[in-house]
């Protein structure tokens, strides 16, 4: 029910010798989507997923590599989710992934499309 992705900081470090704002909300995001689209596949699904919307939190700056944990937020069920998706072809999962140690939070929405 977890995704773990890492980025290096020496490609991400901003001119203060932290990691840019952007590239910790970029790992976060693709932490999501992936945790997502897994989800489907593991399932037999083939769908296209989006985020269509969230909100980040920055706490503390980070001085190492950028580790993105992803997990469904805890109100949803992936059951529901994938009967949605079954029934309409589309579904949402509200996707909740932070930086490992607290230094950022994302909170987000992902539609999921069926293909064809």
């Amino acid at each position: 029910g977890v995704l773990r992705m890492q980025a290096p900081l020496a490609a991400n470090v901003n001119d203060k010798g932290n990691a840019f704002g952007g590239s910790l909300a970029s790992v976060m995001t693709l932490a999501g989507w992936a945790l997502v689209s897994l989800r489907l596949a593991l399932a037999g699904k083939q769908a296209e997923v989006y985020v269509a919307d969230s909100n980040i939190r920055y706490r503390a700056p980070v001085y190492g590599d950028l580790l993105a944990v992803a997990r469904a937020a805890p109100d949803q069920d992936w059951d529901d989710f994938l009967a949605l998706f079954n029934k309409r072809g589309r579904a949402r999962m509200t996707v909740r992934a932070e930086i490992e140690g607290g230094a950022a939070e994302l909170e987000g929405r992902f539609v999921a499309l069926a293909k064809g």
